[in-house]
């Protein structure tokens, strides 16, 4: 008995530490429950909400495609240091010329571009896809909750029409006045290419009289035009779109988080921080256009007076070793020109594809014109190409003097160039020049003819103009000084070291396009031919004209980057750029309703 009493005592005192800890457990989980219910779950919003909800005055049309979380705030990068990596080597003046002429097909792809309503205050706060009137007594930072998108849908179409012939950003209370009809054949062509930034060497373009394509969005997420997968671009960034008054481009800042500078200035809203729209402000040829902190954008504006009268379809992409990795540095350079300054009939579309860099590239698709078009200056020789119909002389030369005057010693480039001119009675003649694997292909009335030779090591017609110089390469033998070409522009070193290196481009037969003709052509760098071949191509290219042929669209644009996506798909492993171009009745009728 006497040892009872302490075993009593203790057992006691066990459970009133076990009570006291469960009690200490239970508190423990009633202040986690009602942190989480205060910061995670904020009960507070549902009650804002419907306030801001009776508040409301007047709501704009909001997308059936556009998600909720396509209008959150983008995230800022972990990681901004490592994607400010800016190309400190490039040359803006270059990239001003890297894509230069005009587009017949704007890029349509089933982009619903959306028209913002004039505000009637300039206090709304608002985006491309809703807007919305925001009482005194709202606070900052709350979450406000979207409108039910079924109550205003069916004026959706209404609006649309009421703003189709607005021209600015809706800035003013009243319409644009009547464009006077002497401006109506005025054109300009827009051309934007990334710089800097996650999406480095990504391009849009577009041009003035594209009504179904203005205005465009820079953003982060679709329907963006230049779409930017960049965490600092906000979902709606910034939106450009052609002034008909003042026959300007125009930039405006959408109330984005990171803010948009033009040329290193701010042109964002005066009250930082309330997401409000900036002013419209001009833009000009070689402006540089930033948005957040590491996407640069470089902007390219050129005139024309004359359409192209067939149409054309551009796209490109740097592509990366694999997926989801880093883009490889951008070494294709395409240019295109219609018609040749001073040189009516005739243009030029090529690509220059470099190797150890883009300078080469660059240089050679500018000399490439101007010798051409210097050329063809002379009535004389301008007329021997009408009358025979073949300008072989004039492409042989071209490439002679752009050699002779490029000073490259440890770059060079691929150059393919297709010439297309008119005769007396609208039909076309294409021939093609090229050194280096870069490969052009027409398809005439389903007839495939390649326009184009393949200057690789391993080409059997390269193996044999190497041998008959006197210096046969060796069986297995696929590369001279590292270099899987034996052809190409630059490479001033190289070639003083190695005499089969060469400069000659192989020239191409004339192809007749008559006006009954229905043909297209794919120019295109070894990045697409690696992956894709031609009957491929060629598949795509009839695939998408019978779909687009049904629903209306206007086509070029849209299979060049059908085609850009396909080398994607395939896992390409280069630079990729396309140029297509069509020509035919249906081609000709579109045209002339524009």
């Amino acid at each position: 008995m006497e040892m009872s009493t302490p075993m009593v005592e203790l057992t006691s005192t066990t459970i009133d530490i076990v009570l006291a800890f469960a009690s200490f457990l239970l508190l423990l989980l009633m202040l986690i429950l009602i942190f989480f219910l205060i910061f995670v779950c904020k009960p507070w919003r549902f009650f804002l909400s419907r306030s801001f909800t009776r508040s409301t005055t007047r709501i704009a049309p909001v997308s059936r495609n556009v998600k909720a979380e396509d209008l959150e705030r983008p995230l800022v990068s972990e990681d901004s240091d490592r994607n400010s990596e800016v190309a400190r080597n490039y040359d803006l003046e270059g990239a001003s010329t890297q894509i230069e002429g005009h587009f017949n097909s704007p890029r349509t792809q089933g982009l619903a571009f959306k028209h913002r309503i004039p505000p009637t205050s300039p206090q709304h706060s608002h985006s491309d896809s809703l807007i919305l009137d925001i009482s005194e007594d709202t606070s900052v930072g709350q979450t406000l909750k979207r409108p039910s998108v079924t109550n205003i849908s069916g004026d959706l179409q209404k609006v649309t029409e009421d703003l189709s012939h607005e021209s600015e950003f809706g800035s003013g209370d009243k319409p644009n006045k009547p464009v006077p009809k002497h401006t109506v054949d005025q054109r300009s062509v827009l051309v934007l290419e990334v710089i800097s930034g996650p999406s480095r060497g990504l391009r849009y373009s577009t041009q003035s009289t594209n009504k179904s394509g203005l205005p465009l969005t820079l953003g982060r997420v679709s329907p963006s035009a230049l779409l930017l997968k960049d965490s600092e671009v906000s979902g709606k960034h910034a939106m450009i779109n052609w002034n008909l008054n003042k026959l300007k481009w125009e930039l405006v800042d959408m109330g984005s988080l990171n803010g948009t500078l033009l040329n290193s200035q701010s042109i964002n809203h005066s009250n930082s921080g309330s997401r409000q729209w900036g002013n419209p402000t001009e833009l000009a040829s070689g402006d540089i256009i930033t948005l957040g902190t590491t996407s640069k954008i470089v902007v390219q504006i050129t005139s024309q007076t004359e359409q192209i009268p067939f149409g054309v379809g551009v796209a490109s992409d740097p592509m990366s070793l694999r997926r989801g990795g880093k883009k490889l540095p951008m070494e294709d350079v395409i240019y295109y020109q219609w018609p040749l300054l001073g040189i009516d009939k005739f243009g030029l579309f090529g690509i220059c594809d470099g190797h150890g860099g883009a300078a080469a590239a660059v240089s050679a698709s500018k000399l490439l014109r101007e010798v051409v078009a210097d050329i063809l200056a002379d009535s004389v020789r301008r007329k021997r190409v009408l009358t025979k119909c073949d300008a072989s002389d004039v492409l042989r030369e071209a490439f002679t003097q752009t050699e002779a005057s490029m000073d490259h010693y440890y770059e060079g480039c691929t150059a393919t160039m297709l010439m297309v001119w008119t005769d007396d009675h609208e039909n076309y003649c294409v021939q093609c020049a090229n050194v280096g694997d870069s490969a052009c292909f027409i398809n005439i009335d389903d007839k495939h003819i390649k326009m184009t030779e393949d200057h690789r090591i391993t080409s059997i017609s390269e193996r044999q103009r190497i041998q008959a110089i006197g210096e046969p390469l060796k069986d297995g033998e696929t590369r001279l000084c590292g270099l899987n070409l034996a052809r190409m522009l630059g490479d001033k070193f190289l070639k003083q070291q190695e005499a089969r290196f060469s400069s000659e481009p192989y020239i191409s037969q004339v192809v007749y396009i008559h006006q009954a003709n229905s043909a297209f052509i794919v120019l295109a760098s070894d990045g697409f031919w690696d992956v894709v071949n031609s009957r491929k191509a060629f598949q795509l290219v009839h695939e998408t004209r019978d779909r687009s042929a049904k629903n209306g669209e206007n086509t070029e644009e849209k299979i060049a980057n059908i085609l850009l996506t396909e080398a994607r798909t395939q896992r390409t492993k280069d630079n990729t750029s396309i140029i297509y171009l069509e020509f035919g009745s249906n081609n000709r009728d579109s045209f002339s309703k524009s």
